[in-house]
C-alpha cells in the first residue's frame, strides 16, 4: 500500500522551467522545479514555436498556466492542493478535432468528432494537469495543438504527442504545489 504524500511543508510553485536535456533524444527533457531538476518527456519531435495539432512536438517558449486537474480515483487518491480537480469518468473525453466548436475542450463520451478519452488504461492520465496553452477562443485562430497536459510518464520517458510528462509520484506531490498562478514554460 502507498503511504500518504505529506504536504504540509510544500510551498507554492510559481514556475517551473522545462528544456530539452542535453545531448539526448529530441523527447528527453529536464525540469527544473526550484533547486531541483527532474527527468521529464515531451514531444517526440521536440518543441517547437510554431505548434499545429498532430505535430507531436511540445510549444515553445509559451507560459503554461495549470487549470485543474483530473485523476483516476480508482486507481490514485485524490490530488492535494489549490487546483480544482475531477475524478475522470468513462465518458469524459477531450476534443482535438480543430474545426470542432469544442476544440481543446472537455467533451462527454461518445463524441462524434476526434477525441481523446481522458480515463486510459495505460496509466498516463492517472494525474493529468490541464494547462491553458490554446484554450481562449482567439488563441485558438492563432495557434494549433490541443490537449497540451502534465501528466504521468511512460516507463524510461518515453516521447509524448506534445505533453509534458513526469513520474506519477513527482506529479503527485506537484500538484500539492501548483496553482493558477504557476508558470510553466518551455525552453531551449
Amino acid at each position: 500500500m502507498r503511504s500518504e504524500i505529506d504536504v504540509s511543508n510544500f510551498q507554492e510553485l510559481s514556475h517551473a522551467i522545462v528544456r530539452r536535456a542535453p545531448g539526448s533524444a529530441n523527447h528527453r527533457g529536464l525540469m527544473q522545479i526550484g533547486h531541483r531538476t527532474i527527468p521529464c518527456a515531451i514531444g517526440r519531435n521536440g518543441s517547437t514555436a510554431i505548434k499545429r495539432e498532430g505535430d507531436w512536438a511540445t510549444p515553445l517558449g509559451i507560459l503554461l498556466r495549470p487549470q485543474m486537474i483530473y485523476f483516476r480515483a480508482d486507481r490514485v487518491k485524490r490530488p492535494r492542493g489549490m487546483l480544482p480537480a475531477k475524478s475522470t469518468n468513462p465518458d469524459d473525453g477531450w476534443c482535438d478535432e480543430p474545426l470542432h466548436p469544442q476544440y481543446n475542450q472537455p467533451v462527454s463520451l461518445p463524441f462524434a468528432s476526434s477525441h481523446e478519452k481522458m480515463m486510459r488504461d495505460d496509466g498516463l492520465y492517472d494525474y493529468c494537469v490541464v494547462l491553458d496553452f490554446n484554450r481562449a477562443p482567439k488563441a485558438q485562430k492563432r495557434f494549433g495543438g490541443s490537449a497540451i497536459f502534465l501528466h504521468c510518464a511512460k516507463p524510461g520517458f518515453q516521447p509524448t504527442a506534445g505533453c509534458i510528462a513526469i513520474e506519477r509520484d513527482m506529479l503527485e506531490r506537484l500538484c500539492a504545489r501548483i496553482t493558477r498562478r504557476t508558470v510553466f514554460l518551455m525552453a531551449n
